[in-house]
């Protein structure tokens, strides 16, 4: 693969003569001249998304952290360093696939979502340097170091990155972009659910609230790769080989095994509604689920969503935002109604 010109003057308007990758447009965007109307819909929900950190209060957090269980508060720290580490590492690595693709108003979409993973990045420094003491924070921000299951899952992800930025072709692209998927629709996830555990309870209010802020967000970008890779499809059908559909498949079931055991080890079966059967079983769920989005076979039997608060927990004034429900409903942001019904994935109903 080669990296678009900056500028493209042999380029045009023609939308006929657009494509994801290796497309010819001169590069400038023109939102009311798209080939991709899904990325144009996208890219206005994600900015009207915006939101400040700052804004949460979190002095209960701090007050009730100390009185939080010894089992709590070690699941809290290692959940942190988690996101953090792969949510700074979104920023440079959406930066790398947008010099290869070709459509402005999805590089659009990738530039406002590595905005967002940066807000992100605050918001997990904004909770240590207001939670817990100095000692702590730098213990979190260093875990990465001294965890080796903390590093070991790290590395899955930034290494397929890696290979892409390295050796740029066509197999480490698709690799790439899956690993992106990956990251925002499996990963995280028992995480986000050890914090709604804690909401359900009446404990860290303000990090709860920081947190449904960035699921909600990580929900536009789930929407964002399953477009990508299902819009890759389509456009190179040739890269999708049986084989490669086998590569995909197979990354997607390491990063369910490695969420389902990073989920187990950083519970320790010790958090109450998050037995290590009912973290197995939820990762599982969103595998299939994942997999179905675009187009692959579900790797596991079909399993029964295990908690569904977490869904109704995670939702914004109550209403649903996942992207990959039969039915889509609004969204509500801070008194805006949002709707997604155009931004579903491609084939869906």
């Amino acid at each position: 693969m080669q990296k678009k010109l900056l500028f493209n003057p042999d380029g045009t308007r023609d939308l006929k003569y657009q494509r994801l990758v290796g497309g010819k447009s001169t590069n400038l965007i023109e939102f009311a001249n798209v080939k991709y109307d899904w990325a144009e819909q996208l890219y206005r929900k994600m900015r009207q998304f915006f939101w400040i950190p700052d804004e949460v209060p979190l002095g209960d957090d701090k007050r009730q952290y100390p009185k939080l269980t010894e089992a709590e508060q070690t699941a809290y720290k290692k959940t942190l360093a988690f996101l953090i580490f792969l949510d700074s590492i979104q920023v440079d690595n959406l930066g790398a696939l947008a010099l290869y693709i070709t459509a402005p108003e999805v590089v659009a979409c990738l530039k406002t979502q590595a905005f967002f993973e940066t807000i992100h990045a605050q918001s997990y420094d904004y909770l240590l340097t207001s939670v817990v003491d100095s000692i702590t924070r730098d213990e979190v921000y260093t875990m990465w170091k001294d965890d080796a299951n903390l590093l070991t899952r790290n590395k899955f992800i930034t290494d397929q990155y890696q290979e892409f930025i390295e050796n740029p072709n066509e197999r480490a692209f698709l690799r790439s972009c899956m690993a992106d998927y990956l990251l925002e629709g499996i990963y995280f996830y028992s995480g986000f659910a050890f914090f709604y555990a804690l909401g359900r309870q009446d404990k860290m209010g303000g990090t709860v609230s920081l947190i449904r802020l960035i699921q909600r967000d990580e929900n536009t970008h789930l929407a964002l790769f399953t477009h990508i890779l299902r819009t890759l499809a389509d456009e190179n059908s040739e890269w999708f080989t049986n084989d490669m559909k086998q590569e995909l498949t197979s990354m997607l079931m390491t990063a369910v095994e490695h969420e389902i055991s990073w989920g187990k080890y950083v519970t320790r079966n010790q958090i109450l509604g998050l037995s290590d059967n009912i973290i197995e079983n939820y990762i599982k769920y969103l595998g299939n689920m994942r997999a179905e989005s675009i187009g692959l076979e579900p790797p596991y039997e079909k399993i029964k969503h295990p908690m569904p608060w977490v869904d109704s927990f995670a939702a914004m004034n109550s209403t649903k935002t996942d992207f990959f429900e039969r039915r889509v409903t609004n969204y509500q942001k801070f008194g805006g109604s949002m709707n997604f019904d155009k931004l579903k994935p491609p084939g869906s109903s």
